[in-house]
């Protein structure tokens, strides 16, 4: 049996076992891939072009496509490329990395989605406070600290996971690097129960926070309903329904993949749910969040005319 000083690399879950499937596998992820590129590029060019969306809404908006980008990029060049050259392999530092960052970005975004939903909250119930917690040294500050709690989050676990002794195996029944499945690999009780001790307890904290998230939304939910503009309720609804939306799938799988019983657990499951809150929610987070928004879609459609004019109008040389 491999031991953590002799594990070099380890093996990732093959997608397909023959060559055309794992051809047609690299399309389909190469297109989901460019999808979340141009989905969350688009909203990060929108909003940080166009002065109308200069609030507090949109700038966490801007941090959330972001690191949605910064996720997916972190998951899927490695399964393509690993796809494409029908290869499994991935180096024992380059699967620290991929935890780091993945880690990083799962806790940066979820504690940006949980300002998100004070923000809406204090936007619709407590509208004269707005300026006063929503300035913009007080939004800079909010973001920096939901980025900087995603760095401590994942250097805890990071550093805790790959300083344990990895003896029965180096293959993981996953297509990127997933501490669930690295811990299956320790041989070390101690380690393991320490390492298993923090995910409880950060989970714990991520059903604290969609609590949190939940009690938001019911007031801002009665208070909507009291609202004598339907124009208003419609508003304030196209606002909070796509985030509640967002929330609820990432936290549901992400619930879903470290607490489902092992009765139930199988290969193509776990690849199904790593698959919902790994790679889903970057690629629909900007459909969710502009298809009922009319002034992030305005500011798309302006954003996207001015392109094609630009082409357009490029002049055209002869010689």
């Amino acid at each position: 049996m491999p031991n953590s000083s002799s594990i070099s690399q380890f093996l990732l879950l093959a997608l397909a076992d023959t060559r055309q499937l794992q051809l047609l596998h690299f399309w389909l992820l190469l297109g989901i891939y460019l999808a979340a590129l141009l989905g969350n590029g688009l909203i990060s060019t929108a909003v940080a072009c166009h002065h109308r969306l200069h609030t507090p809404m949109y700038f966490f908006l801007l941090n959330l496509a972001l690191l949605d980008l910064g996720c997916i990029s972190t998951t899927l060049p490695k399964a393509m490329a690993n796809a494409l050259w029908d290869t499994r392999h991935i180096s024992y530092a380059g699967c620290a990395a991929q935890v780091f960052f993945l880690l990083f970005f799962f806790g940066a975004e979820y504690c940006i989605l949980t300002i998100m939903s004070y923000d809406r909250y204090v936007a619709i119930c407590k509208p004269l406070h707005y300026g006063t917690l929503f300035g913009g040294r007080a939004c800079a500050s909010m973001a920096a600290a939901a980025w900087g709690a995603g760095v401590l989050y994942s250097l805890l676990h990071t550093a805790n996971t790959f300083s344990m002794s990895f003896c029965l195996s180096n293959v993981l029944e996953q297509f990127f690097c997933e501490m669930a499945q690295i811990l299956k690999l320790s041989c070390s009780e101690p380690d393991y129960l320490r390492e298993t001790g923090i995910i409880y307890f950060s989970l714990c904290l991520i059903f604290g926070c969609f609590v949190f998230i939940l009690f938001s939304y019911v007031q801002i939910f009665r208070a909507v309903l009291r609202m004598p503009s339907e124009q208003g309720r419609h508003k304030a609804f196209s606002t909070c329904l796509p985030h509640l939306a967002v929330v609820s799938l990432f936290v549901s799988t992400v619930m879903f993949a470290y607490l489902k019983p092992p009765s139930i657990s199988s290969p193509s499951l776990q690849l199904v749910v790593s698959f919902l809150y790994s790679v889903v929610p970057p690629v629909m987070n900007p459909l969710i969040y502009s298809m009922r928004n009319k002034e992030l879609k305005d500011a798309l459609w302006k954003l996207l005319n001015k392109w094609v004019l630009k082409s357009v109008s490029c002049p055209t040389f002869s010689i």
